[in-house]
């Protein structure tokens, strides 16, 4: 097998040298694994949290998940549950790569970490697709918004994940959750979250015990596409994937809605109909007819989404801070947190 020069993967860059490891083990775990010998080994661009490599074996080639080196939060990078979600789902219509491997011994490379297929497709980073043309934009939007309604209509207990996490009071235990993470990764002041850490527990939906699998992390680049069909033909980045309340997942889809381009790429002002991309509302109104749900979003959806990825985005300034982080724009992502909290206290407010 002819492995493919760096040029050929834009995706990928060299090793970066906070995330570097000897690779002797690895080699010899992919021969354990009847993957034969290891070609070679870069990294992924992007990757705020877990760093993600791609392996050229004998065997083909395969993506790689592992935590970042460091101290870590409690219950936060488990590898282990990305790849137990990745297996369950295999047996369903909810496209996924398909998991390869495990291996939980931190001796290997440093941490647990899991391989899976390698697909050949598209990622859009940018949620206004400007490498598509007008008619082509709504068809991905709508094969992103069929891809979520496949995965909130899987039974949990049909697959095997009846205990991948808490039935019920959902948002609830997530706003403690979080607010928790935030004392713990806190570098600098964000009044916003502490704001929304006070608002959201009284705003709690009355009917917030529905559970299905959520994936915590669902937009569009974490979306492969058919090459050239507007059709899913992977979900990746389950780091947050838990059960909970399906809306929670659709709140945190519509960010892009809610935010503005300077802000983690968002399309708040921008002409929707010029751009063929569909409103919220008409996005949303699909989403609710491929699940048979009455009911759709609030603000508190979206500012709760907006309350946690700000979260998280501080957590990913901290470990910048730290040097472990996963990307070498993780300060600037970081810094996004404070604009993001604002912005959630302000849907808050109404």
């Amino acid at each position: 097998m002819t492995a493919p020069s760096p040029s050929d993967l834009p995706e990928t860059i060299p090793v970066r040298e906070a995330h570097r490891f000897p690779t002797e083990a690895l080699e010899a775990f992919l021969a354990q694994q009847g993957l034969g010998r290891m070609n070679e080994l870069r990294q992924m661009r992007g990757g705020q949290s877990n760093p993600t490599f791609l392996v050229m074996a004998e065997a083909g080639e395969y993506v790689l998940r592992k935590q970042p080196p460091g101290k870590l939060l409690p219950s936060a990078h488990a590898v282990d549950r990305e790849f137990r979600v990745l297996q369950a789902l295999a047996r369903t219509d909810v496209p996924v790569p398909q998991a390869v491997a495990y291996c939980a011994d931190p001796a290997v490379i440093g941490t647990p970490f899991y391989l899976m297929e390698r697909l050949h497709g598209r990622v859009f980073w940018d949620p206004m697709l400007p490498e598509l043309a007008r008619e082509e934009r709504a068809p991905i939007y709508y094969g992103m918004n069929e891809a979520l309604a496949r995965l909130h209509l899987v039974d949990p207990a049909a697959i095997g994940l009846a205990d991948f996490g808490r039935a019920g009071n959902y948002f609830q235990r997530q706003i403690e959750r979080w607010s928790k993470q935030w004392v713990a990764s806190k570098t600098r002041e964000n009044a916003a979250i502490d704001r929304l850490a006070e608002w959201l527990p009284a705003h709690i939906p009355a009917d917030s015990d529905e559970t299905r699998i959520v994936h915590g992390d669902f937009r569009l680049d974490n979306m492969i596409f058919h090459k050239t069909e507007p059709r899913v033909i992977g979900i990746i980045d389950w780091e947050l994937a838990t059960l909970g309340h399906p809306l929670a997942d659709l709140g945190y889809n519509c960010i892009a809605y809610n935010t503005a381009p300077t802000a983690y790429r968002g399309m708040l002002g921008r002409d929707l109909s010029a751009l063929g991309i569909p409103t919220q509302d008409e996005y949303v109104r699909r989403y609710c007819e491929r699940t048979g749900r009455r009911d759709g979003i609030t603000p508190f959806h979206v500012a709760f989404a907006l309350f946690r990825l700000a979260v998280i985005l501080e957590g990913v300034l901290a470990r910048s801070m730290a040097g472990n982080a996963s990307s070498d724009e993780a300060s600037q992502k970081g810094a996004l947190g404070i604009a993001l909290a604002e912005r959630g206290w302000e849907l808050a407010r109404g």
